[in-house]
């Protein structure tokens, strides 16, 4: 698969993206103490096929579902299901879909009402972090210039950066080259050239780097059972410099958020 887009292909992932950015900003109205997790997969499956798009998680390796939905010390890859979210837990949503033959992927980490301070302070910087790495991803740069730019944000402030789960390439398949990893060393790995698309995905814990897999196959944990955030943006690299084919917009507009974190990447 060729790691570069041409225009018309950009704009049709940017087309899938957006879709997962609606459908997230559609659930971020849902999710609240006293529902379950699967409730708010059956919404976005259904947002979804009435956007004439398939769910892009929904069968791909043999996932069940249409989300991932991983709360509190889940990493990632968590399956939906009848247990009910309380106040206080952090819920990290993961979306894809398939669209006019090309995919958008991306997931945010929302807060259950009020969450302690610690936690929220992890959110933050993960984000952070996240906008870090994008703006290493442009011409002449690196795989390693993004994954150390990651590495040392959330490192300095004494949380673990997973090492087995990384960022990828994007487009008519969900995973493709590069991947992407949230470590690395500046100046190494892959150079970025123009027309590259790819997910960025910080997966950063409060504790160890450490993880665990449940026996389901999919679910990973932290193995200290303390929170984990995630958050993941698709970008591509436009006359040089990275542009955002994913937004959380509709997810601030969701819960009355104004934010310009974004507009240095539009």
């Amino acid at each position: 698969m060729s790691l570069i887009k041409s225009t018309e292909e950009i704009q049709l992932i940017r087309e899938s993206a957006q879709l997962v950015s609606k459908t997230l900003g559609m659930l971020a109205k849902e999710i609240k103490p006293g529902i379950n997790t699967l409730y708010l997969d059956q919404l976005a499956e259904t947002f979804i096929r009435d956007h004439n798009a398939k769910p892009g998680f929904l069968g791909l390796y043999d996932f069940p579902n249409t989300l991932c939905i991983s709360p509190n010390h889940q990493v990632v890859h968590g399956i939906p299901n009848k247990n009910i979210i309380n106040e206080g837990d952090i819920l990290s949503i993961d979306c894809g879909v398939l669209k006019n033959g090309f995919y958008g992927d991306h997931a945010y980490t929302f807060s259950v009402g009020e969450i302690d301070v610690n936690t929220a302070k992890l959110l933050k910087t993960t984000k952070e972090s996240l906008y870090i790495g994008i703006e290493q991803f442009k011409v002449g740069n690196r795989v390693g210039d993004v994954g150390y730019a990651i590495q040392n944000y959330n490192e300095s402030r004494g949380y673990g950066v997973v090492r087995e789960l990384v960022g990828h390439g994007l487009g008519k398949e969900m995973h493709e080259k590069p991947e992407m990893p949230n470590y690395g060393k500046r100046g190494s790995g892959k150079k970025f050239i123009e027309g590259m698309v790819v997910a960025i995905e910080p997966m950063i814990n409060m504790g160890t780097h450490k993880i665990n897999q449940l026996n389901d196959g999919w679910t990973i944990l932290t193995n200290d059972n303390k929170p984990s955030a995630h958050f993941e943006h698709n970008i591509a690299i436009v006359n040089g410099k990275p542009k955002l084919l994913s937004t959380f917009d509709y997810i601030y507009e969701s819960l009355g958020i104004e934010s310009d974190e974004e507009d240095p990447f539009k």
